[in-house]
């Protein structure tokens, strides 16, 4: 058996045909790198309680968010000595340089581009959960899962999105600094018109705040609709990021 496995998971059928490009391109890095693979359909959330599915019903994104974790902890104790994540339309376009860490645990870096209350470009340094790795003897998994599941059992109330995924994950991280893998990136809105025109503002901005040029990205499909989005082609995108000799996020 392989010491690593990479997981990912999406409802079926896929919303968007261009996230079967971005899953192809993480399968092929587990290939690549002979890794094992398992993409998970809907007995993703069996191990969660009724209670929590009850309170996610309208808002499946934060019951995800507790189910990777779980998913990711039970192939720890099946045997496996690293378990990766990465979401559906997290795109590894650059396979050759997406290296897993020497930490015991790793999360995604997040340098989120967008407009201030003064309708001016500002850069949001934060970390995501669209990346994460644990290996086996890593402090932070149980105690990530024991948190996030405290807060639904307390929470009874309406819940933002990313209540226990990105919001938790860089609250914590503020306060104990997780070791972040930071070629694991995300792309906002503008960030990803400026890829499709192949420079701009929004850009530059995120190379002037990434510590390190990104090899793989989360694309955000869940913003797609998004009016600064509607108009991109995204498969077209995807091809302008896979190019190997593109230069988009080197200064």
């Amino acid at each position: 058996m392989p010491d690593t496995i990479v997981l990912q998971s999406h409802r079926q059928p896929l919303p968007y045909a261009w996230l079967q490009e971005c899953i192809q391109s993480v399968q092929s890095w587990a290939d690549q790198n002979q890794f094992d693979y398992l993409f998970i359909y809907d007995e993703l959330f069996d191990p969660l309680s009724a209670d929590i599915l009850e309170k996610t019903r309208q808002q499946k994104v934060i019951a995800t968010d507790l189910a990777r974790l779980i998913a990711l902890q039970t192939y720890l104790a099946k045997g496996y000595k690293t378990v990766v994540w990465c979401d559906a339309d997290f795109l590894i376009f650059d396979a050759g340089k997406f290296k897993l860490p020497a930490s015991s645990y790793s999360v995604g870096r997040e340098v989120w581009v967008q407009m201030d209350k003064n309708n001016k470009l500002k850069a949001y340094k934060k970390v995501h959960n669209a990346f994460l790795m644990f290996r086996q003897g890593n402090s932070f998994l149980d105690f990530y899962i024991d948190t996030a599941s405290q807060l639904l059992d307390l929470n009874s109330g309406p819940m933002p999105p990313q209540f226990i995924g990105p919001k938790l994950l860089t609250a914590l991280h503020n306060i104990i600094q997780c070791p972040v893998l930071e070629t694991a990136g995300m792309l906002s809105p503008l960030v990803l018109r400026d890829v499709a025109c192949g420079s701009g503002l929004a850009l530059d901005l995120f190379k002037q705040n990434s510590i390190k040029a990104i090899s793989a990205a989360n694309l955000c499909s869940s913003l797609v609709s998004d009016p600064q989005l509607d108009s991109l082609n995204m498969p077209a995108l995807i091809h302008t990021l896979t190019l190997p000799d593109h230069n988009l996020f080197t200064n």
